[in-house]
């Protein structure tokens, strides 16, 4: 993977300037790989996914607060001279997405949102348990039980935890804690972007009451939802979410250099 601002990503269509730039942006304790290869390779756009500060094969300490996040994606599409991208974000990555385009809304042509909300409470139990070390393999563990839908074949369940523990504890516990500080619910009206917000039913971490809140407040949003479908929507779903998002997409006006 190549490095820009000191963050690791990978592309796809780079060559493709007649599509709109997409910027995949993984949740908490993730990395690039979250998002399976039938949305990192998407037939339509210039994919660009991303490890965050602290994460996967990004250098830096993970940040503290969505905003320091969402500012260090901007310095990103700065390095690779993307004065805007489609911002599609899973979980604390759509709260990201979101904040940019509240933040830097020049910068941001459309939102993908899938499994998140404009805020994300975390209990207060999980919190206490990633701030400890001696507790923070029980938390990751609480997670990984929560993020899936009951179906969910088990192999994938053990893969999604082994690259999860892969992230430091301290940057895990970050992630949780900055996205239970962080809420803008009353700030969706001043996103004028268009919007899409994929959700499944049987998601207990970013239930639907979140995901139908944004749907309510975001002025041109639209959202499907995936019966039986999980917090790890993308991962459970892959084909699907990828043509969601491609059916989309399409539909998005996009003039080069804009």
């Amino acid at each position: 993977m190549p490095l820009a601002s000191n963050l690791h990503y990978f592309v796809h269509n780079e060559g493709t300037m007649r599509e709109p730039p997409v910027l995949l942006i993984h949740g908490a304790g993730g990395d690039y790989l979250h998002w399976p290869p039938q949305i990192r390779r998407l037939p339509f756009g210039r994919i660009y996914t991303v490890d965050l500060p602290g994460h996967g094969h990004s250098g830096l300490l993970g940040c503290q607060l969505i905003e320091d996040y969402a500012r260090a994606l901007i310095q990103l599409l700065d390095a690779l001279n993307l004065p805007s991208v489609i911002a599609v974000g899973h979980s604390m990555g759509g709260a990201i997405a979101l904040q940019m385009a509240l933040s830097y809304p020049q910068r941001i042509l459309g939102l993908g949102l899938v499994s998140t909300g404009a805020h994300l409470p975390v209990s207060e139990q999980l919190l206490n348990m990633l701030a400890h070390e001696e507790t923070s393999a029980a938390g990751l563990d609480f997670v990984i039980k929560w993020a899936f839908s009951p179906a969910t074949d088990k192999n994938l369940r053990n893969l999604a935890r082994r690259r999860m523990s892969a992230v430091r504890p301290t940057v895990l516990h970050g992630d949780f804690a900055a996205c239970n500080d962080w809420d803008v619910r009353h700030r969706l009206g001043e996103i004028q972007c268009p919007a899409l917000i994929l959700a499944g039913t049987a998601d207990k971490m970013t239930p639907l009451r979140l995901t139908e809140g944004l749907k309510k407040g975001l002025p041109r949003a639209e959202m499907q939802t995936f019966v039986d479908a999980g917090h790890m929507l993308m991962l459970e779903r892959p084909v699907e979410v990828a043509q969601a998002l491609t059916d989309w997409l399409k539909k998005q006006p996009y003039r080069l250099g804009t």
